[in-house]
């Protein structure tokens, strides 16, 4: 079966080639943000509530056995971060809401993020046209910048 629930991805996994690394080609995709959460990468990037915030990022289609992978073999067994899922309402392109899964650290042992990392994520927000003021808070979060 072929079923295929809609993510949101707001850190390296904007990134399709990121993806494609661990042979998760969306079904499809589009660019989004999700309102009431803001972006923080502490040295991998995740999601804290803010009433006030808005995260860019992308809504995609995977399969649930390819976002336990991605999870598990690459966040967790790579990055050395779990993430775990959690129901969102996230905007598509146009503005329309949008059910997603969304996927965030509970904990993770705050210090500052590599660069190669950081860049990955900002570079993917440029081609996307996020604004740049929130790309330069991404490039923010590089060691030494804070």
């Amino acid at each position: 079966m072929d079923h295929r629930v809609w993510v949101f991805f707001y850190g390296s996994y904007i990134n399709l080639d990121v993806l494609r690394e661990v042979n998760l080609v969306p079904g499809q995709h589009e660019l989004a943000t999700l309102p009431g959460f803001d972006i923080r990468i502490e040295p991998r990037a995740n999601l804290v509530r803010d009433n006030l915030g808005i995260v860019y990022g992308i809504l995609a289609t995977a399969r649930h056995d390819e976002l336990d992978r991605l999870y598990t073999d690459h966040a967790k067994g790579e990055l050395g971060e779990v993430y775990l899922p959690e129901a969102v309402l996230a905007l598509d392109s146009a503005g329309r809401p949008r059910p997603a899964l969304t996927y965030i650290a509970p904990e993770m042992n705050k210090q500052p993020a590599e660069k190669t990392y950081v860049e990955r994520i900002a570079v993917s927000a440029e081609r996307y046209g996020f604004p740049v003021d929130y790309i330069a808070k991404l490039r923010s979060f590089v060691a030494g910048k804070q």
